[in-house]
């Protein structure tokens, strides 16, 4: 009977209020918009071809860091200094989540298509929903604050489900390609870059804020990526951009890299990584809808279903858990 009453108790008591019930609504709406903003991107760097890579990182990241700089200041937000754990942290996000994510893209192109690459990064909702209870503790699907009873009894089976429901839609709309294995290869090391870039900033934001984060990466970023691109590119690393793809670069370092960053850590910070995983479906669609706007492509029957399984997978799984 005491069981009973406990855990009557702590449901009572874990009952999301209407504050709480906005704020989630608000961190959805935040993840779903970084990740269309990203999707969008794939049709923007279309026009980046042609540019030097690393340099053009090197670029993005300069501006995006001094831009979070000036935000901080004008924030008037308290310097904290972080632990040697915590630069170790800042320094694997940083080389992981933007250095060898933008390696490991090119490197996967050379041997696979789009669509392959894109199948199989869309997995990153499976990984979060299974490696996010590592990094935060609690089971697939629960809440922070969940009594101990009511977690033990939950199932891990829905909010797996719903990510394998959307993994599914987004192959779905990307559409499967071919390629050798070494693409392969490069393309599930991409995915697991794709999946640091959450995970290892888990552990930062709540003392740091998805500000002091992002400023922190972005900055790291630049000196690697410049190192990398000089040994590799030599003096080609830089050169004047055209306007098509200076408007590019300005895409890819403000509304995606300080707009997008900020955006999704929010959510992650609200939501935790199982839960907005799952909102990483929405890439695959932002990208279909981009580049049917800019007249790249015309999504067809099997991609507009896919849109519908990666929504019905999103639903439900944010229902669940």
């Amino acid at each position: 009977m005491s069981t009973l009453t406990e855990e009557v108790g702590a449901a009572a008591t874990s009952a999301p209020t209407v504050a709480q019930r906005r704020h989630t609504t608000r961190h959805i709406a935040q993840g779903a918009l970084a990740m269309s903003v990203l999707g969008a991107s794939t049709a923007v760097s279309a026009h980046l071809t042609r540019y030097p890579v690393l340099g053009g990182q090197a670029l993005r990241y300069t501006l995006a860091a001094a831009v979070f700089a000036v935000l901080v200041r004008r924030r008037g937000l308290p310097r904290i200094r972080p632990t040697a754990r915590e630069w170790l942290l800042l320094a694997l996000l940083s080389a992981t989540g933007l250095v060898l994510f933008n390696v490991f893209v090119l490197a996967a192109l050379r041997h696979t298509d789009a669509a392959t690459l894109g199948s199989v990064v869309a997995c990153s909702p499976l990984v979060l929903a299974i490696a996010g209870p590592l990094v935060t503790r609690t089971g697939p699907g629960t809440r922070p604050g969940t009594s101990a009873i009511t977690r033990h009894r939950l199932r891990k089976g829905p909010a797996i489900g719903a990510a394998g429901l959307v993994v599914a839609g987004s192959a779905m709309v990307q559409g499967f390609g071919h390629g050798s294995a070494a693409g392969i290869v490069f393309a599930v090391l991409t995915l697991a870059c794709e999946a640091l870039f959450s995970l290892l900033a888990v552990p930062l934001l709540p003392k740091f804020g998805e500000l002091r984060v992002s400023a922190y990466v972005t900055a790291i970023a630049v000196p690697t990526l410049l190192v990398a691109g000089f040994t590799t590119d030599g003096t080609a690393i830089l050169r004047m951009p055209t306007l098509t793809e200076g408007a590019a670069l300005l895409y890819l370092a403000l509304p995606l890299t300080v707009g997008a960053f900020l955006l999704w850590y929010r959510a992650l910070g609200g939501l935790g990584p199982q839960r907005a995983g799952l909102l990483i479906g929405t890439v695959p669609v932002a990208a279909c809808a981009a580049s049917a706007a800019l007249g790249v492509g015309t999504p067809g029957l099997p991609q507009l279903a896919g849109v519908a399984v990666v929504v019905a997978g999103i639903v439900v799984g944010l229902a669940l858990s």
